[in-house]
């Protein structure tokens, strides 16, 4: 053997080597690890047809090793690693010659082209990356950041290390809002790092907070990095949980696990909601500490251009906590009493399947004792009997068609369980009660009637629901009935929303955050998956991009306005009315609201087409576009290039040989502990994308093959990747920030800057180890998608 080393352990050798050479290169990442993979298989092949590299395999028909199979080892058990002693033969990394494996990779590569790239059925979801892209390069490119940051700093910059914090908060709100690392590091050091040196903020500070707070949006949702590793972890983890469940005997994995072997983006997303804020926090908290122990480094700063506004601290005690509080508060409370809930009464045709055991008991006794060990006797021993249960009544039954009287009478058990409130009007007035109370405490001064008219047509709405809507109402006659208060609403909303838009921080904010609830609340409350959703988050963005730019040209944004009005017209109607037409159910109330509906839709429609012309007259639609397709398409080239190297790690043997390796130690949170030691180191060398798509496929079937919670172990690895943004040397955050900083600020200021917040992502990494909880309790809470 060469250096006396396995022939397998040289060809993952030559392959690093080639792809670290080939990133050092200078040439485009993408095609960098392309290129990689071909020069690899070259030399690994050149060097196995000379007979110079050799595996020394174990002797699958030696007796040591059939008595290792007679005493119930499992095959794939069975490896070098585990048992040292077995006897070895000698073989070429390529059995069958490098010729076969090049023709078979060939064929692998365009299969795995066109399930993960081109037609599979993960390639809808890569499709949001497209979208999130292009809203967040929308909203750095119309300067909405800039005007955050601006904002922020006048509220924050008078407490100690204010103006660090703000960076942190405009961070978290950018990563809410776009998600794109580059765009972020650059837009805060090019507007707060030379404000923050004039200050006489520490270097070190400035900078390590600037591209700290810039790499939130890999963690914090909607989260490219969670939708490319999400969409490949789901693959991992389906396969590898079937694997699990044939090695132990069991039909499949829905048997083994009893669930579905299934994760989603979009419960992924709701995972990273709580890491991602605790990261803001530990941020924040760290940059609010250090402004303590050193204020000389971080003193408070007041800056000139804030608006002045007559709220006492009294008066912001009571409009913006104490009656904003109560009004949640209270429609939780109402919710948990049975006052506001649902309202459906629909009943189908077919009764539904009768009650089925917690987990399969009809298996081999092979899967029962993997159950046994995976769930617990009690568990099993529950199946049992409700399976007993299930069979004395008879079976299970199974759905039947339903006689008139039984829909009649399961009608009637429905209209007197249903809630006196809806969910929909609770939801609807409550927040107009909310954007009421906020109004009055942004200018006490003002005329409070036309609010208090307001705030009576909300408890109008709630009377007339309580008492004039039931279950069975049509929906015409509720909106004629929601009408009436709908308009003493908009009497005292109008002025409202006029004493909103004169406070600077509302202005500011109010925008791009109905933009970041309008696309999470609609994937973390399961509405919808990430894709439409990014559809909704970039035709809101370059809506929002050319209000800006009308603004900025002294010009009305009425159109704009109109059309995100026809766009809540539309969705007010489709959720209330059926507007499937031709059905034996259709009314003329569904007819009217079709014709709304339709109405509304092209209104909205064009509308976007008027917001992408202003954004193309005024140059920013170009560059949108081009940016946009530049990233992803660096992202597919990416994709594509890594399944090359991975199919050049398979056909030697390589892949199989790591996790071969990992599979040898007895405690997957060891091997999982591992992993994630490898994954940090690699993220000094690596960019995110590379480490997704070289490494993850590697690690995965082992990581994602055993009892650990895929929903944390991905977040554990997001978390971890995002490191990959900030360690030295080859930190992008890092790169990105050199490039805009002023000449006073060094390599060495930026390098030893950062070096806290990574020992905080290590902090923030331990607490999720500690308690994982912080990942699941969202996705427990939260309805999936």
């Amino acid at each position: 053997m060469l250096f006396g080393l396995d022939g397998v352990e040289i060809g993952l050798i030559i392959v690093f080597l080639c792809l670290f050479g080939g990133i050092m290169s200078g040439f485009p990442v993408a095609f960098a690890i392309a290129g990689a993979g071909v020069i690899s298989f070259a030399v690994i092949a050149g060097l196995d047809e000379a007979g110079i590299l050799v595996h020394q395999a174990i002797d699958a028909g030696s007796a040591e090793y059939r008595a290792l199979v007679a005493e119930g080892v499992a095959r794939d058990a069975i490896s070098k690693f585990r048992y040292p002693d077995l006897p070895r033969v000698t073989e070429s990394l390529f059995p069958q010659g490098w010729e076969q494996a090049l023709d078979r990779n060939i064929g692998f590569i365009v299969n795995r082209m066109n399930e993960r790239v081109i037609a599979g059925a993960s390639i809808e979801t890569l499709l949001a990356v497209l979208m999130f892209v292009m809203m967040g390069i929308t909203l750095e490119r119309s300067r909405i950041a800039d005007d955050l940051l601006q904002t922020m700093a006048r509220v924050f910059g008078p407490l100690p290390g204010g103006l660090a914090v703000s960076i942190v908060i405009v961070g978290a709100f950018l990563a809410a809002s776009t998600g794109i690392v580059g765009a972020t590091v650059v837009t805060m050091g090019l507007l707060a790092l030379p404000t923050m040196l004039r200050n006489n903020y520490s270097p070190e500070l400035a900078t390590g907070v600037i591209a700290a707070s810039g790499t939130l949006g890999q963690i914090i949702p909607p989260s490219i990095v969670i939708v490319l590793l999400g969409t490949l972890a789901g693959d991992i983890y389906s396969t590898a949980q079937e694997q699990r469940a044939a090695a132990v005997g069991c039909s499949d994995a829905l048997t083994y696990l009893g669930e579905p072997a299934v994760v989603s983006v979009g419960t992924l997303f709701q995972a990273a909601l709580l890491p991602g804020i605790l990261l803001a926090f530990l941020y924040g908290a760290y940059a609010f500490g250090f402004a303590l122990l050193n204020p000389s480094k971080a003193p408070p700063v007041t800056l000139d251009g804030g608006r002045g506004t007559p709220t006492t601290r009294n008066d912001a005690l009571v409009w913006f906590l104490a009656v904003p509080a109560a009004i949640v508060v209270g429609g939780i409370a109402l919710g948990f009493a049975g006052v506001i809930g649902g309202q459906d009464v629909a009943v189908g045709s077919f009764s539904a399947a009768g009650d089925s055991a917690s987990l399969r008991t009809n298996v081999s006794p092979a899967c029962q004792a993997a159950m046994i060990e995976l769930h617990g006797q009690f568990a099993w021993d529950l199946a049992l009997e409700q399976q007993a249960a299930i069979d004395a009544s008879g079976g299970q039954q199974l759905a039947r068609e339903l006689t008139a009287e039984e829909i009649a009478e399961l009608r009637t058990l429905a209209v007197a369980d249903a809630a006196p409130i809806g969910v929909g009007i609770a939801i609807l007035f409550l927040g107009l009660g909310l954007v009421l109370a906020v109004a009055r405490g942004v200018n006490p001064l003002a005329d409070p009637r036309p609010l208090l008219v307001g705030a009576g047509g909300v408890a109008l709405a709630l009377l007339i629901d309580v008492t004039l809507i039931g279950p069975l109402t049509s929906p015409g006659t509720t909106f004629a009935l929601m009408a009436i208060p709908m308009v003493i609403v908009a009497f005292g909303l109008w002025p409202a929303l006029k004493r909103l838009a004169g406070n600077e921080l509302l202005r500011v904010v109010f925008p791009p955050l109905v933009l970041i609830v309008a696309v999470l609340g609609s994937i973390l409350g399961g509405i919808t998956n990430p894709t439409p959703a990014a559809a909704l988050g970039a035709a809101g963005a370059i809506m929002l991009a050319a209000y800006r730019k009308l603004k900025d040209e002294n010009r009305t944004g009425a159109t704009i306005l109109l059309a995100s009005l026809a766009l809540v017209v539309m969705l007010l109607f489709g959720i209330n009315f059926d507007l499937r037409m031709g059905l034996a159910t259709t009314t003329a109330a569904d007819v009217i609201a079709n014709v709304i509906a339709t109405i509304a839709y092209h209104a909205a429609f064009l509308g976007l087409l008027y917001a992408c012309w202003v954004l193309l007259r005024t140059g920013v639609l170009g560059p949108v576009v081009r940016e946009t397709a530049k990233v992803t398409s660096m992202v597919f080239t990416i994709l594509i290039g890594s399944q090359l190297l991975n199919l050049v790690l398979i056909s030697f043997g390589g892949e199989h040989y790591i996790q071969t390796f990992l599979k040898s130690f007895d405690s997957e949170i060891q091997v999982f502990l591992i992993v994630m030691l490898v994954l940090f180191v690699l993220g000094f060398v690596l960019d995110f994308l590379e480490i997704i798509y070289i490494v993850i496929p590697i690690v995965g079937p082992v990581i994602y093959g055993g009892t650990l919670d895929p929903k944390w172990v991905t977040i554990m690895v997001a978390v971890n990747l995002q490191t990959s943004f900030l360690t030295p040397p080859f930190g992008f955050a890092l790169f990105y920030l050199r490039g805009v900083a002023p000449a006073q600020v060094t390599t060495g200021h930026i390098y030893r800057g950062v070096i806290p917040f990574v020992l905080i992502q290590i902090l923030g990494l331990g607490a999720l180890w500690l308690f994982p909880g912080i990942v699941t309790i969202v996705p427990d809470l939260l309805p999936s998608n």
